[in-house]
């Protein structure tokens, strides 16, 4: 009989199979280069696992054991980036390049040399992987979360998944790295893994995936860890966010820094000169794409230098420092079977083309929008002939026009474009369709009493941007309407938890989630509010256009087409849209209904004679506050104020709260005022 190991013994055998183990492991995914057979990797993690299992004391989170949690969750938690999670502007063309460095050179202010032109900037250029972004977080160097991207503010919290992909450290190597340390990546599959995951999929009957981005991001997204680390997912880091301490002055050196910590980079990184540099490189991803281990849908190249980053900071969505220039769309030939319509959320009609199934970049096409009618006769489009599919960046089917010989094939095959006429009638409520004039789109003039309008007009009402009803997606609409409980928006505040645990994958749980929702929506603002409501031509910023300028609902019901044509954003064509929305009278009633059902929000005044007493000055906000950081924004510059994410040498002040992160310390570092709330309240005030 073996004897037991001594408590002092097993400690150290388990550090040093676990220093072993993170080491084949680091050969074997990010190396592709196994130390060991895959017989002797699992004798010693199952010695690994007897240790642990004999002295559970000694288990921790950072065993190469514990990768894979055990329990499924009802749902993923939202978490809040510390730093946004930004897109990236896109370049279809070379001279889209050309402009990209221009305006970078200005906004820099690099001098023109005795040649005519400036300094080349030197770019971190790398390709742009097809999967799924990703935020890791570690403190003390182990890792303690990580998000998808979500909203770019807002992600999901996926950490048990992530936990099992072997080629992401729990804990980085060394002990320099910062006590803080966000890590942003791109979660793939690599193109062999893909189709050994379909033929699998496909042995036990379940549905295939489309390509690997979208087996990535199903894989990662799965409720349950166990199957996620059934997928060969792993991951190429590329950036970073909230950090402490102080990282390398160029993009390509902190990567480097991130690979010596345990971190994978993509080995196809490079540092390039100029336009020249940047156009050299591309072609090169273009000869080697096809041979690739992976999907790439282009290439990015980032200013490699980080102080030109911090100097020429970001727009709303994207930094102004980084472009991704994109691959051409891939094109395919199928034939068009037929032209059918669709009715979308504001009663617009779409004709959609029906195609025979092609594969256009991975993806089987079998529909595509054709947008409206004049496009159908732009492009003289003949049912039954053949037409040229494209993906556009990658991503959405269109028919480009018809192949140059179909017009060859038997005239008796083909029917005249002239044949496809659209519909008098509404396809969901038979309601007449109409087209206004100087538009080319055809619209249902049934309004909400058409089913299609109905429910993609509560989808949007509670979508996030809207009141922010969590949980209440598409298909639980669909539900909804389809069960009778919702006939309006107003009908969502009306929702009882005996209703929902009854209907399909509704649990007790699931129903009281929404029903907290809802009436967390009820405390709302008047913009989102307004937006809420689906009127034509009213998006976000309007919507809080015109609650800044009338302060409550019954001034905007009030007012005439005269006054809403005054309002900044707005214009005859909205204020009309506006105007006939609020004079429907079923519209009022909603409207009614739903301000009795507890809608409220804060109380405001007009804003429209607001003096612009901070025009000019440019503010970032940093950290928490005691109220939104939207809502502070908003009265920003609803003073003339220019509210930027990024500090620069042109921030005038630098608003911070609880927490603030490195935005502070920048500020701190180019010596500019640094003001708390108060003084921030102060400032608005007047």
């Amino acid at each position: 009989m073996t004897e037991p190991t001594s408590k002092p013994t097993a400690a150290t055998q388990i550090t040093l199979l676990s220093e072993q183990l993170e080491a084949l492991n680091r050969a074997y995914h990010l190396d592709d280069d196994p130390l060991v057979t895959d017989a002797e990797y699992d004798r010693l993690f199952r010695e690994l696992e007897t240790l642990e299992a004999a002295h559970p004391e000694l288990l921790t989170a950072l065993s190469p054991t514990q990768r894979v949690g055990a329990t499924p969750r009802d749902g993923f938690q939202k978490v809040r980036h510390a730093l946004p999670m930004l897109s990236l502007s896109n370049a279809f063309a070379d001279d889209e390049v050309v402009d990209f460095d221009r305006r970078l050179s200005d906004l820099i202010g690099l001098e023109a040399n005795e040649q005519g032109g400036c300094e080349a900037i030197e770019y971190l250029a790398e390709p742009k992987l097809d999967g799924l972004a990703i935020s890791l977080r570690y403190e003390q160097g182990e890792l303690v979360s990580a998000a998808t991207r979500g909203d770019g503010t807002t992600g999901e919290n996926v950490t048990a998944n992530i936990r099992t992909i072997r080629v992401i450290p729990l804990k980085l190597l060394g002990d320099d790295w910062p006590e803080l340390l966000e890590v942003r990546g791109e979660v793939f599959m690599a193109r062999a893994a893909f189709a050994g995951l379909n033929v699998r999929q496909q042995a036990q009957g379940e549905k295939l995936f489309a390509n690997p981005r979208n087996a990535a991001a199903g894989s990662l997204r799965q409720l349950d860890p166990q199957v996620t680390a059934n997928r060969p997912l792993t991951l190429f880091c590329y950036g970073w966010g909230e950090h402490s301490g102080q990282l390398a002055d160029h993009h390509r050196q902190v990567l480097e820094q991130l690979g010596s910590w345990g971190l994978p980079i993509c080995p196809l990184i490079k540092v390039v000169s100029g336009v020249a540099g940047c156009h050299d490189y591309y072609q090169q991803m273009v000869e080697q794409r096809p041979d690739l281990a992976y999907e790439i849908d282009g290439v990015v190249f980032k200013v490699n230098r980080r102080s030109w980053q911090a100097e020429v900071g970001q727009v709303a969505r994207a930094p102004r420092w980084a472009i991704a220039r994109k691959f051409p769309a891939e094109e395919a030939l199928t034939r068009l079977l037929a032209i059918d319509v669709q009715v979308g959320r504001t009663g617009a009609i779409t004709p959609v083309a029906r195609l025979e199934p092609v594969q256009v970049g991975g993806v089987v096409v079998t529909n595509a929008t054709l947008h409206n009618e004049d496009e159908i006769r732009r492009k003289k489009l003949r049912i039954g002939g053949r037409v040229i599919v494209r993906r556009a960046g990658d991503v959405i089917p269109q028919v480009v026009g018809m192949a140059p010989d179909s017009f060859t094939d038997d005239p008796g095959t083909l029917n005249s474009v002239d044949d496809f006429q659209m519909p008098k009638l509404c396809p969901e409520c038979d309601a007449v369709i109409v087209r206004e004039q100087g538009e080319a789109a055809y619209r249902c003039s049934g309004g909400l009493s058409c089913p299609a309008q109905r429910k993609q007009a509560i989808w949007h009402f509670a979508s996030r941007t809207a009141m922010d009803i969590d949980g209440l997606g598409e298909k639980l609409v669909d539900q909804l309407v389809d069960a009778g409980l919702l006939a309006s928006v107003a009908d969502i505040y009306r929702l009882e938890h005996g209703q929902l645990a009854g209907l399909d994958r509704m649990a007790d749980k699931s129903a009281a989630n929404l029903i907290a929702a809802i009436d967390n929506s009820c405390q709302t603002t008047l913009g989102r509010f307004i937006f809420a409501l689906g009127i034509r031509h009213v998006g976000e910023a309007t919507g809080v256009a015109i609650a800044d300028n009338f302060g409550s609902m019954a001034g905007l019901l009030a007012a005439d087409l005269a006054t809403l044509e005054q309002i900044a954003d707005v214009g005859p064509v909205v204020a009309l849209s506006l105007r006939e929305f609020l004079d429907e009278p079923h519209n009022r009633q909603v409207v009614d209904e739903l301000l009795q059902l507890g809608i409220q929000w804060p109380v405001i005044e007009p804003k429209q004679q607001a003096e612009q007493t901070l025009a000019g000055k440019t503010f970032v906000i940093t950290g928490t506050f005691s109220r939104p950081r939207p809502e502070i924004k908003a009265d920003l510059v609803r003073l003339g104020a220019r509210v930027t994410g990024s500090v620069s040498k042109k921030t005038d002040w630098v608003a911070v709260g609880d927490s603030p992160g490195s935005k502070a310390d920048k500020a701190a570092e180019l010596g500019l005022a640094v003001i708390n709330e108060a003084q921030l309240d102060q400032l608005i005030e007047g």
